[in-house]
């Protein structure tokens, strides 16, 4: 077996031999990756924290935010370079490192990454301050006086790794607001953060200590506390139970967002539903499915099908079981471990059950070794999780005006609905969905590919992170009697 070393991780001002480290194993065939991840005390990571807020305060905090754009986008160009070495080992480690298809991953990170260009960026500025330039000083506001936008002195982020790069969305985000930024490695995928850290310092040397990556094992120790400790806010991914951990370990004062689970689901159309238009929906809505392998919060679990139309919600289920073995046989799903393995076995074991019990239940209509599953239901049930990994309900409904009460039972839960309809539905179905919960509509195929600038979890991305200072109207006015022009 070939075994490759690699470390992670991003400690600037901490030499390699200060610290202790940790391998994470991955295997994948007989390619073997060990990643060396830090172990820092409680009173390093409260160095570390003390460096990061100065250099920020010094070199971030500084610059224009139009200038933070164009630095980021020197380094996402470079990102998007096949030939650049920060691209080569993105593309040649992190299937390694993940499992998923090496083709699938290296198409999801050009697209993910092209979501961070400046022109992209400048838009996701725009989304949450209609006057950009308020990150870097005062302006008039409408009410009269001026107001300023301030990022944190330090943002902590808790990265999950169920989708490589993930860590990329946060990252930026703390940078446009201009806070010093420590990052927690997931131990899914712990390399990618420390990769952009570095390409942003050679990018722009000065900012080389405003960021830092580290790491720790499950909730931490001492080591997260200390970090906790200093940080003005923490944006945390990942499950619902380690969400709450996190919770119980700041100080009250800390301004904590959290991303937990969320569901996703599909609705077509009759009207997308004829001969022509029905196999291309189903092959855009398998590409959603396959993506990373529903792993991601904004993948469908269900998709919905009108009935009335030219084909079939059945019909659109074969459609979508063929196009899934397609797409099998071009990026293969990545292989399970136990608890997944088991997870998949008895959500197909529940439905086999059901259709036995249920006649009106179709069950399993497709299904490559249970390297994808389809499910058809004629009687559509309240919505619930699949057991991802290209596993897949097609329920039938006779009005599209029922999908709300069927996703309501989740409304905590809800994040993503791709639509394929006519516009005068797409707008019904956005407010009635938009009322139990949901936070994002897209087209169908788009599922798991958010635009750049989208409100996660339907809040602001940039204006949860700062704090505003308002300069009143009446100070304005009661300064100018002390002004040298006046009398």
């Amino acid at each position: 077996m070939n075994t490759l070393r690699v470390e992670a991780g991003y400690l600037p001002g901490l030499s390699a031999d200060e610290v202790q480290w940790q391998i994470l194993p991955f295997v994948q065939g007989d390619q073997r990756v060990e990643v060396s991840v830090p172990v820092l005390s409680p009173a390093q990571m409260g160095m570390l924290a003390e460096r990061v807020k100065r250099a920020s305060a010094q070199h971030l905090k500084t610059l224009a935010v139009s200038e933070i754009i164009a630095i980021i986008d020197r380094a996402v160009a470079r990102l998007l370079d096949p030939d650049d070495p920060y691209r080569r080992q993105a593309d040649a480690l992190l299937p390694l490192i993940s499992g998923y298809d090496a083709e699938m991953v290296r198409l999801g990170l050009t697209g993910f990454f092209k979501t961070f260009r400046a022109p992209q960026l400048h838009r996701f500025i725009v989304e949450d301050f209609a006057n950009p330039k308020v990150l870097d000083a005062f302006q008039p506001a409408p009410k009269g006086g001026a107001v300023r936008a301030y990022g944190p002195e330090l943002l902590v982020h808790s990265w999950a790794g169920n989708v490589p790069a993930l860590a990329l969305w946060s990252f930026v985000c703390g940078l446009l607001v201009k806070a010093g930024n420590i990052g927690k490695l997931p131990s899914a995928e712990p390399l990618f953060a420390g990769w952009f850290a570095r390409l942003l310092a050679e990018v722009h040397p000065p900012l080389a200590d405003c960021f830092a990556v580290v790491w720790w094992r499950g909730p931490g120790g001492e080591e997260a506390d200390a970090l906790y400790a200093q940080a003005d806010t923490v944006v945390a991914y990942g499950g619902n139970d380690s969400l709450q951990a996190i919770q119980r370990r700041l100080p009250v004062t800390t301004r904590f967002l959290p991303h937990g689970h969320k569901l996703g689901f599909g609705v077509i159309s009759a009207a997308a539903l004829d001969t022509l238009k029905a196999p291309a929906v189903a092959r855009r809505a398998a590409w959603d499915v396959m993506r990373y392998d529903q792993q991601g919060c904004y993948s469908p679990q269900v998709f919905y099908v009108q009935r009335g139309g030219q084909v079939a919600p059945r019909e659109f289920a074969g459609y979508l079981a063929g196009e899934l073995a397609n797409l099998q046989r071009r990026y293969p799903r990545r292989a399970l471990d136990l608890a997944e393995s088991v997870s998949l076995a008895k959500w197909r074991q529940a439905i086999e059950w059901n259709t036995s019990a249920q006649p009106s239940v179709d069950g399993l209509i497709g299904d490559h070794e249970a390297q994808w599953s389809v499910a058809y239901t004629d009687d559509a049930q309240p919505l619930s999780p699949s057991a991802l990994q290209r596993s897949i309900v097609v329920a039938a409904i006779d009005a599209l005006d029922d999908i709300a009460l069927s996703v309501r039972c989740r409304s905590a839960f809800l994040q993503t609905a791709g639509i394929a309809a006519t516009p005068e539905e797409l707008y019904r179905l956005a407010e009635q969905l938009g009322a139990v919960g949901v936070t994002r509509i897209s087209a169908i195929g788009s599922m798991s590919m958010p635009e750049a600038g989208w409100h996660h979890d339907g809040r602001f991305n940039l204006l949860d992170l700062v704090r505003m200072t308002e300069i009143e109207q009446s100070a304005e006015a009661a300064a100018e009697p002390f002004a040298p022009y006046e009398p």
